[in-house]
């Protein structure tokens, strides 16, 4: 799976575990950016992106996200 497939789907879960449908992801969008992402909410996404793309992530890795371009990068090896 590619970067841009994978930032697509990123987005979906988003928008799912959100409610929000006007959720646009690019490679530097942080919790900053978007007003619904808490730290509750953080914990909802990495379940649901775990789930999705049937991963797991260390604690070391999701501390180590500092952007959704990290997040899709760390899926892709994963996926590799």
């Amino acid at each position: 799976m590619e970067t841009p497939e994978i930032l697509n789907q990123l987005q979906t879960i988003f928008r799912s575990v959100m409610d929000n449908e006007d959720i646009q992801l690019t490679d530097t969008t942080t919790a900053i950016d978007v007003e619904e992402w808490d730290s509750i909410t953080h914990i909802q996404l990495i379940v649901a992106v775990e789930k999705f793309f049937k991963i797991k992530f260390n604690a070391a890795e999701i501390r180590a996200f500092k952007n959704v371009g990290e997040l899709a990068s760390t899926i892709k090896s994963k996926l590799a």
